[in-house]
């Protein structure tokens, strides 16, 4: 499959971003709790684009058709590999609550970081059912009106116009948000490094480029990780700064809660438990024994307790554990949307809510369709469009938020709030999320 070679620049939105450039709006120092709650693989089409307002699948209605891997529209999508869709889809977007219900598990789709930049195509994003193991599923969306988190992006601000941070999986946007950059593994063993061909085409799959930066899943060193996992296909501890460790130098308090990390740490972990999620494992500083890790690295009953009680640090990352964080295929859309709606409610009701701006993102597309072209930054991405809440008694009310933003964008939002350095030219450049909310 070709490499991907954008030749289609998506204007960049400038509403927002003189604030950026200018000092902090005066308000901003009154925000003490950021709280960013991080989901799995939808892309904003297949969750909002029915969403009022929202560049959504109205717009949609002039894309490109889904193409073979010789540029041919398919007269009729390839079918999904399970019975419970037809075998005939139309060549065109589709509702998949109208075969399988919100509360069911789908299959998963193929989200990796050479194919996600095929699949977008230049920016016509017309390969993803022919670069998919899933298939004619790629082109399937939910309606939105029906999941509870809706009810909070009509109440508050949607961001439409919001990328994830890197082509491909979780695995590395991951690390994009928290440093703002990708893994090294100069030394990593031929059998998972990826391989190109002359003219950039994949020919056979990894997870390490062949200049030595690791963009597909590897597990940590520092444990915990998978078990079994082969020393190969775990990634060296990373020395690169993270958004913990400028936090960190200017006395500033964060945590990163996950679902289910206790029981991981003691090893019996959750069936669902992702080693791959847990991005300041890979990281020196929070090794085994760190005082980076007993500082910082929480379970979600620390969280769920730092809410009711209203000490929850200045800035706070939730991951949920994976039978709650909507990931197709181990986890179903509407009972991660449940639980993240219980856990907004709770802040509502606590102590924190008065000074607390929550942002609700998803690392990925998880391999869904979106028919938006990403903005060409650098060779790592941004990579398709993913749903973004920012949800605040400073957000604005029932606004649709069109700034370009991506993953990075919570990097910024938070330097620009606490006084922080850029962590990378990305960060650095990224508009910072203040355009979402009433601050002057």
């Amino acid at each position: 499959m070709p490499r991907l070679i954008l030749t289609v620049l998506l204007a960049s939105v400038i509403t927002g971003s003189q604030a950026n450039a200018a000092d902090p709006p005066p308000k901003l120092a009154q925000i003490n709790h950021i709280i960013v709650i991080y989901l799995e693989n939808h892309s904003f089409d297949n969750l909002y684009g029915l969403f009022p307002g929202a560049n959504g699948l109205a717009q949609a209605a002039n894309a490109s058709p889904q193409t073979d891997i010789d540029g041919k529209p398919y007269t009729v999508l390839p079918p999904v590999k399970d019975t419970r869709f037809p075998a005939d889809l139309p060549n065109r977007p589709f509702p998949i609550d109208r075969y399988v219900p919100a509360d069911e598990k789908i299959p998963d789709l193929v989200h990796r970081f050479y194919q996600n930049q095929a699949q977008i195509n230049g920016g016509r994003n017309d390969r993803f059912a022919a670069i998919s193991d899933a298939a004619g599923l790629v082109m399937g969306y939910y309606d939105g009106s029906k999941l509870p988190l809706w009810q909070y992006a009509k109440k508050y601000t949607l961001a439409d116009n919001f990328y994830q941070g890197a082509f491909g999986g979780s695995f590395l946007n991951h690390f994009w948000l928290v440093c703002a950059c990708t893994p090294r593994y100069p030394e990593a063993p031929e059998e998972v490094r990826i391989l190109l061909d002359a003219q950039g085409r994949l020919v056979r799959d990894g997870a390490v480029t062949a200049d030595g930066y690791a963009v597909n899943t590897l597990q940590p060193t520092n444990p915990p990780y998978k078990p079994g996992t082969v020393t190969a296909k775990r990634l060296p501890p990373q020395d690169a700064p993270t958004i913990g460790d400028r936090l960190a130098e200017k006395g500033i308090s964060w945590f990163w809660y996950s679902g289910g990390w206790n029981d991981a740490v003691n090893g019996h972990a959750n069936k669902e438990f992702q080693y791959h999620h847990q991005p300041f494992v890979y990281f020196s500083n929070f090794a085994e024994g760190s005082q980076g890790r007993q500082q910082h690295l929480k379970d979600e009953l620390d969280f769920i307790a730092g809410i009711d009680g209203g000490n929850l640090p200045a800035v706070s990352f939730y991951k949920p554990v994976g039978e709650l964080n909507e990931h197709p295929g181990y986890a179903d859309t509407l009972s991660g949307d449940r639980h993240i709606a219980d856990i907004i409610g709770r802040i509502e009701h606590s102590p924190l809510w008065k000074d607390s701006v929550i942002i609700v993102t998803y690392d990925e597309n998880g391999g869904f369709w979106d028919h938006a072209a990403p903005p060409i930054k650098d060779r790592w991405g941004p990579g398709s469009r993913v749903p973004t809440l920012i949800i605040s008694p400073y957000a604005k009310r029932g606004f649709v938020d069109h700034t370009e933003y991506d993953t990075t964008s919570i990097l910024k939002f938070i330097e620009t709030r606490f006084g922080l350095e850029p962590l990378g030219s990305r960060d650095a450049g990224a508009s910072n999320l203040t355009n979402a909310l009433d601050l002057r």
